[in-house]
């Protein structure tokens, strides 16, 4: 999707208060896989509400070069069944 790191925020303003997939990178090759809602964004990071019931904490966040890098990927669902990716590419 967007290949700066404003392209990047403006994409995720748009998807304010939609329910997502967020796929981070966790370090030596662990993968963490967490569903919620985009919640805020701001000029540096966002975040993410996360659903209690999978997590031991409530909210996350993480910067727009994170998606730029690929360390963090968002998946924003319409319904239960399609999903839009928003990658750094």
């Amino acid at each position: 999707m967007g290949k700066t790191l404003m392209e990047i925020k403006q994409a995720l303003d748009g998807n304010l208060g939609r329910r997502l997939t967020l796929r981070a990178n966790g370090g030596r090759r662990k993968t963490i896989e967490r569903s919620g809602i985009l919640a805020e964004t701001y000029p540096s990071v966002f975040v993410i509400e996360l659903d209690q019931d999978e997590n031991s904490f409530e909210r996350v966040s993480y910067s727009y070069a994170d998606v730029l890098t690929e360390t963090v990927e968002l998946t924003f669902f319409e319904d239960k069944t399609s999903g839009i990716a928003l990658t750094g590419q």
